[in-house]
């Protein structure tokens, strides 16, 4: 806004006082993403373009017998089975700047454009990625009575959102944290994703015992959540959200690296001529895939805000 003139007065703004562009764009925000650290990547070097197909080897099991002297042996043959992970998904960018516009322009638009694009592309693909996996996490590990050995957790299912408040949220986690045992999951590497109303009422609720964070002293007077039980505990504002009835509901993810792989791969980032008009176009293509390889290694709660 120009400096306010008197009635009457002449207005140099605009006119004879130029204004001035600042070289210096306002931020911008993004959401955080997480896919990285809680999915393992280590079939993302072997891809290439879009359409690959890795074929992943398991392990087979082991027949264990009882044995009497004497007796002849039982012969097995251990033969692992597979597991495709399509590189069949891509994103791409494509934008353009006029040659005049880019002879006048005091700041590298393109090179901003490129790094917007790269933060919007992981965006994406985190909430794809995210809103995928819950179908594959395994029975067992998910629903209303979920607890392969127990049978008697309740993690909410659909119709019946389990229900979040500051009173029993830290027993919903120490109950994901017993459905990973129970499905015998390593201890180490546990991660918990889950929005961040919940991490909210995770601090407003009654953490005294500060051996359930892994710190040395309570989060309530370090004011940080740190690691619950087992748990990393990760936001995201990018968790799969639903209407179901007259409530809106969520999902909290946990498990461990070893349940989900993907790979991702940035193909192409080109720059070009414009074939219809005086311009430069930028554009890049990213192309990607996920699986649940190990469904027994994640668990899910599907909740609503109490």
């Amino acid at each position: 806004m120009a400096y306010p003139i008197a009635p009457g007065s002449t207005a140099y703004s605009g006119v004879f006082i130029p204004e001035i562009w600042s070289t210096k764009m306002i931020e911008k925000y993004y959401d955080g993403t997480v896919l990285s650290v809680i999915s393992n990547t280590d079939y993302e070097g072997e891809i290439r373009n879009q359409g690959d197909k890795v074929i992943i080897r398991t392990m087979p099991t082991l027949e264990i017998h009882d044995y009497k002297i004497g007796q002849s042996l039982t012969t097995q043959r251990p033969i692992g089975g597979t597991i495709e992970l399509l590189i069949d998904k891509g994103f791409y960018w494509n934008a353009i700047i006029d040659d005049v516009v880019k002879k006048q322009q005091d700041i590298d638009q393109m090179n901003l454009w490129a790094t917007d694009a790269s933060e919007q592309m992981k965006i994406k693909l985190d909430r794809r990625v995210l809103a995928s996996i819950y179908p594959d996490i395994a029975a067992n590990n998910k629903g209303a009575t979920a607890g392969r050995l127990s049978g008697n957790v309740n993690l909410g299912a659909t119709g019946t959102p389990l229900a979040i408040t500051r009173t029993n949220i830290l027993d919903t986690i120490l109950y994901m944290g017993q459905v990973l045992d129970e499905e015998n999951v390593p201890e180490t590497g546990r991660w918990l994703m889950m929005p961040y109303w919940a991490t909210t009422l995770l601090k407003l609720s009654d953490i005294k015992d500060a051996s359930l964070t892994n710190d040395g002293t309570s989060p309530l007077r370090n004011g940080r959540v740190g690691m619950i039980d087992r748990f990393t505990i990760y936001n995201s504002n990018l968790l799969p959200t639903f209407v179901d009835g007259a409530n809106n509901t969520t999902q909290f993810l946990a498990g461990t690296t070893d349940g989900m792989t993907f790979a991702t791969q940035l193909t192409n980032t080109e720059s070009l001529r414009a074939e219809s008009t005086f311009g430069e176009l930028m554009r890049g293509l990213m192309v990607y895939g996920h699986k649940v390889v190990k469904p027994e290694a994640l668990t899910a709660a599907y909740v609503r805000q109490g």
